[in-house]
Formats: structure tokens, C-alpha cells, sequence
């Protein structure tokens, strides 16, 4: 049945991408998306602030804040929109392309302090690192295969130390988890979040490492992207933004949708229900008007959220998975990143060796950007040589996630401070323990509280998203759960997810 009037529940990424694309899809249908925030875009949330102490304009951001050249969905949609000359990108020979650390705290019995991840095989022979990652990955290969009979997921952290090792897995593996997903690796689902690394295991006949290195099968079909020339634009680049932040991407996709013509949004309304009626049609009450009805819908909440508002045949593994709350904090010095930190993106943290729980007078750092490095083109004026001559630094520290729940102060923001909360002192203080250096007070700094911002994908994920689907069939097959608790969590999975969504609507 081909869609008459389609209702898209949330207006974050997927939401927003799922209006765009469904409305060229279905250019007859009426489209109707709705949110609850008067600001739409989910988790992506730019801010610029002007700071007069230092002369500057500067552009903070709360969710993610850069995106690297390998989602096509997401090139397509800068084009579409026609925000390419808003981007700005990092070449791959640039200092945040090329040097990203970890911290290892001194309590660890590794190397310990602010680390190079190796980039090439010389620096690996001259890093602390190299007890931890050379025997790993050269044992590997002659590791018999060890993946259980009939094991069809694991956690991430399961996997690496079955073929790497414990020290391994937990120095790396943990802090690329605290990166993407901030949740404990050994919750995550290896096929979910990384299904690249569980397929090499299998191509490789039980090595990782041997998979990688075998040369792999051409993709005989893929999408027709419509890309223009932002792949040319991202020909030598490790990671990209935008001027203004990632909101461009959030706010140009509601402006288009605002001038669409078969698209109608209404934001700062709470959905109540959603239910299936006789004739087959849904229902959906909101709080600004009579309640709506829809040929077809597109939910991209939260599961826990969809679960709350589903009135009708049972949809499985809506609650399955927990979540990560992220405290963001954004802090802006009044010295140039040289007096600082090293030139590079940033670095990570692993899970500490006796566990969580073994940090609980700890602010439970995940990892720090080094926001000046890779974006210092979205603060005004500009400075050529912003290493050594910029008039301030900004850096993001994130907490959270698997660590314990921090008590966060009565005010966010440093303006409405007299003076500084003893969470914000408690970030400076570790900050000069990470960078092994005294740092001055911030002019600036900003506390973001990202509640139940990130899914973390339980083993068994991708199974579960399989049965939900089918269970979907007493919908009719015509209601779409999408989002960042179904497909990935990154801005690029998000918008693919939009771009896909109704497809075997046709």
C-alpha cells in the first residue's frame, strides 16, 4: 500500500532525515513529523558564545562535533541541502589526524601518563606502548581459533581478549568504547558496534589480524547517492564540521523541511499514543490538537519511549537495551593550546583495571577533545598559527557512562556561577593530572547533562532487531521503528536510517 499521509515520531537525525528523504520518495503523501523540544536536531546541539575578555567568538558543541568522509548518506545530504561551502574539513596530514593518545593512570602497571597511539610501525618502536600492542597483534595470527561453537555475538571486550589478550582489551578496546558509545565494553555487542572486526574473524578463519590483511569482495550493488562534488571535496580529509557547528546539518534539514510542501512539522508537542484502529489506519494523540491519523508511521524515539506509547499488537525488545548518560563539559582558557596540551585530536581513557566501581572518587573522565586542534576555523577571528598564537583554547572533557552518577552543580553555566563549583574544579584538577601540566582558569566553561543519550547494544542485538522487525507485521508492516537503538549510533548511521526507511513501502 502506498503511503497517503505518514506521521514521523521525533525529530532528531533520524526523524529529520526520514521527513526529508520520505517526502522525495513519496512526493503525494502528507507528511507530518513531530517532537517534543521546540529545537529539533536530537543530541546535536551547537552553541556560540562570545567571549569579550579574550576577543573571541566561539562555537561550542554538546553532542557530536565532527564526522568523518565515509557515510555517503551523510555527503549526499550536504549537497542536497547545498551546505558545502559551510564545511570545514581536517586533512589527514593535519597534527589531530595524525596524533590521538590515551591516558593511562598511573595506577596502572602498563605505561602510564598521556600516550601516542602509534601511527606508523617506526613510532610504535619507539612508544610505551609497545609492550601492550606488538605481541598482541604479532600473536594473533598463530592463536588457534578460539570462538565458541555456536556463538553468534559477544561483547567487545570478550572478543579482543579471547584474540588479543586482557591487557589489550581493556587498554584499547575499553577506551574505543568510551569514545563511541561511553558504556562498558564488556556490555557491548561486538556485531553491533563493530561488525567489521567480528566478519575479519571469519574471513580470517579465526584471525582478526589475518582477516584484515586478506584483500575482500568487491560490493556488486550500491545505492545511488547523489553526491555532487563533496567527494572530491573529501579527498585527503580525516574528519570534517561545519562553520557554525553540527547544527548547520540539524537546522538546514528544517528549513528544508519547512519549505516542502507535502511536509507540515510541529515541534514542542508530547505524543501520548500511538494505536493501531480498525481500518487499519493509526492514531496518534499529541498534545497541541486533536489527535492524527496515518496511513503509515515512522518512529525514531527512543525504544523505551516508543514502548510507553504503543497501543496494539506487541512489539518485542522494545525496553532490551540500557543506556549512557553523558556530562559534557566545555571549558574555554585564556592561553594558546601550546601552553596547554600536545597538538592532536584528543585522547581516551580505558576502564580502569579493578573496574568502575574502583573509581568512585574519580569524576569517571571518559575521554577529552582537543576541540582548538581539529575545529579552531569555527572560532572568530581567525588564527593561521592557532597552536602557538591563538587568544584561548577550548577543550571537551566527558564523563559518565559507566561510571557512577555524579551529583552535577545547581548552575551549568560559568556566567551564572559566582564562583567555581567544586565539579568544575574537580575536572581541572584531573585535567592537569591527564596533561601533566598546570592549566589556568577557564574565562568560560559549560556543563551539558545528555540524559539516556546513548543505547549500549546488549549481545544478541542484531537477532533482537530481527524479531522486532517481524513482530512489526501486526502493525501491518507499516509502521518503521528506526533510530540509534535499532541501526548504529553514529550521524552518519542515523541518517542512512532515514534514507531507507519506507523503501518496501513501494
Amino acid at each position: 500500500m502506498v503511503p497517503t499521509r505518514i506521521a514521523i515520531l521525533g525529530g532528531g537525525l533520524t526523524g529529520l532525515s526520514s521527513a526529508f528523504h520520505l517526502s522525495r520518495r513519496f512526493p503525494t503523501a502528507k507528511i507530518v513529523l513531530l517532537d517534543k523540544q521546540a529545537r529539533m536536531g536530537g543530541w546535536v546541539r551547537s552553541e556560540r558564545v562570545s567571549i569579550p575578555q579574550i576577543g573571541a567568538s566561539v562555537l561550542l558543541e554538546a553532542g557530536p562535533r565532527s564526522l568523518r568522509p565515509n557515510s555517503k548518506s551523510v555527503l549526499e545530504m550536504i549537497h542536497l541541502l547545498r551546505i558545502e561551502d559551510q564545511v570545514i574539513t581536517v586533512p589527514k596530514t593535519a597534527p589531530p589526524a595524525k596524533a590521538r593518545f590515551l591516558y593511562i593512570p598511573k595506577s596502572d602497571a602498563s605505561a602510564s601518563g598521556l600516550q601516542r597511539i602509534p601511527s606508523s610501525f617506526l613510532s610504535l618502536l619507539n612508544s610505551p606502548l609497545l609492550p601492550i600492542l606488538l605481541p598482541a597483534i604479532l600473536k594473533e595470527p598463530f592463536r588457534k581459533a578460539n570462538r565458541g561453537t555456536g556463538t553468534e555475538d559477544e561483547s567487545v571486550d570478550s572478543l579482543f581478549t579471547r584474540r588479543f589478550g586482557e591487557t589489550f582489551a581493556r587498554t584499547f578496546g575499553s577506551a574505543l568504547v568510551h569514545g563511541i558509545y561511553a558504556t562498558n565494553s564488556r556490555s557491548l555487542s561486538v556485531r553491533a558496534a563493530f561488525p567489521s572486526v567480528w566478519d575479519a574473524e571469519e574471513k580470517g578463519h579465526g584471525s582478526i589480524v589475518r582477516g584484515f590483511l586478506l584483500p575482500g569482495k568487491k560490493k556488486t550493488t550500491e545505492d545511488d547517492y547523489e553526491l555532487g562534488n563533496t567527494l572530491e571535496m573529501m579527498g585527503d580529509v580525516s574528519v570534517y564540521s561545519f562553520k557554525d557547528g553540527m547544527e548547520t546539518l540539524t537546522k538546514a534539514l528544517q528549513k528544508s523541511l519547512l519549505s516542502t510542501r507535502n511536509v507540515s512539522v510541529i515541534n514542542n508537542t508530547h505524543v501520548s499514543n500511538l494505536r493501531l484502529l480498525e481500518d487499519q489506519s493509526f492514531e496518534i494523540s499529541h498534545s497541541k490538537s486533536e489527535p492524527i491519523t496515518a496511513s503509515h508511521v515512522v518512529s525514531a524515539l527512543p525504544l523505551p519511549v516508543l514502548h510507553e506509547l504503543v497501543s496494539g499488537p506487541p512489539i518485542c525488545h522494545l525496553t532490551q537495551n540500557p543506556t549512557s548518560t553523558v556530562h559534557v563539559v566545555n571549558f574555554i582558557f585564556p592561553s594558546p593550546p601550546k601552553d596547554i596540551h600536545p597538538e592532536g585530536f584528543g585522547y581516551l581513557i580505558p576502564r580502569p583495571p579493578d573496574g568502575y566501581l574502583s573509581n568512585a572518587t574519580s569524576q569517571g573522565v571518559l575521554g577529552t577533545v582537543f576541540d582548538s586542534c581539529s575545529l579552531h576555523e569555527q572560532d572568530l577571528p581567525l588564527t593561521k598559527d592557532y597552536y602557538t598564537q591563538s587568544s584561548h583554547t577550548k577543550l571537551t572533557m566527558m564523563t559518565g557512562g559507566p561510571y557512577l552518577k555524579l551529583a552535577l552543580p545547581k548552575h551549568l553555566i560559568s556566567s551564572e556561577n559566582e564562583t567555581t563549583p567544586e565539579f568544575i574544579r574537580s575536572f581541572l584538577d584531573q585535567l592537569k593530572e591527564h596533561l601533566g601540566t598546570d592549566v589556568p582558569d577557564p574565562v568560560y566553561w559549560r556543563i551539558w547533562n545528555n540524559k539516556a543519550c546513548i543505547p549500549t547494544l546488549l549481545p544478541g542485538h542484531l537477532q533482537r532487531m530481527a524479531e522486532l522487525k517481524d513482530s512489526l507485521k501486526g502493525w501491518g508492516s507499516r509502521l518503521a521503528v528506526v533510530g540509534a537503538g535499532v541501526g548504529g549510533v553514529s550521524v552518519g548511521d542515523c541518517i542512512e536510517a532515514g534514507r531507507q526507511v519506507g523503501k518496501d513501502w513501494l
